[in-house]
């Protein structure tokens, strides 16, 4: 096990990296801020260090939101706070430091206002029935309610996130006026459509779907719900988020 400092005090460290990056990025990313005390528990907790594009977005951020909110990348915010809740919090880390935790399925890292999820496979994703190798990124996609292996890890995924390529990625899932809509939704809420992405009537005819904000977590209770009534079996872990948000 390292010890906070070995994992604080480094060379290299990927802050300024990121920074650059959120400066000079193609779409909208708000940086937002975060607690030190939470941000180290957390690095601590996972045992990355500060070199890394996980951990330093840990350690110096509570998160980001991207391309007007349509993706909400989870970091060290503060505990029990409104807003984007903790990359602790959603995964539900132990309350003080244990050696022997680690994530039951895989580490959610984010979210998008669909109820889709971004998550960071562990040691042996086969077991616990993920597609993807080691360590890269996986995502939890609602209109076919299956883990796709997106075959990049986490500081590369933080890098396309910023690139402008999610246009493509969501292609046939946005729609006129999608950037209003989603930059107005609180952070603990996103859109659940109707038809239901995954049924033929939706993508048959995506402009014949009504939309409604609802809380993020009712989102992935319904996904994981489908994924068991169609005999998808069950999804895992997408993550603990709280049932309302701030005011």
């Amino acid at each position: 096990m390292r010890q906070l400092r070995e994992l604080t005090d480094v060379d290299d460290p990927a802050w300024p990296v990121l920074q650059e990056g959120f400066a000079n990025s193609s779409v909208p990313v708000e940086v937002l801020p975060g607690d030190p005390g939470q941000g180290r528990a957390c690095l601590l907790q996972l045992q990355v260090g500060a070199r890394s594009a996980l951990g330093a977005l840990v350690l110096h951020s509570g998160g980001l939101v991207v391309d007007h909110g349509w993706v909400r990348v989870l970091a060290g915010a503060p505990s029990g706070a409104a807003g984007l809740p903790g990359l602790a919090r959603v995964n539900r880390f132990p309350a003080a430091f244990d050696a022997a935790w680690r994530p039951t399925d895989a580490l959610v890292v984010g979210h998008d206002v669909l109820g889709g999820v971004f998550a960071l496979n562990g040691h042996d994703p086969a077991a616990c029935g993920r597609p993807g190798a080691p360590g890269q990124m996986l995502y939890f996609a609602p209109d076919s309610l299956e883990w796709e292996a997106m075959e990049m890890g986490y500081g590369t995924w933080l890098t396309w996130l910023l690139s402008g390529r999610l246009d493509q990625f969501y292609d046939g899932l946005r729609w006129p006026g999608w950037q209003r809509e989603s930059q107005s939704l609180d952070l603990s809420r996103g859109i659940a459509v109707y038809p239901f992405l995954w049924s033929k009537e939706a993508q048959a005819d995506p402009a014949a779907t009504t939309r409604t904000s609802v809380p993020l977590t009712e989102l992935l209770a319904l996904s994981g719900e489908f994924c068991r009534q169609m005999g998808l079996g069950d999804p895992g872990f997408l993550g603990s988020l709280p049932s309302e948000g701030r005011a």
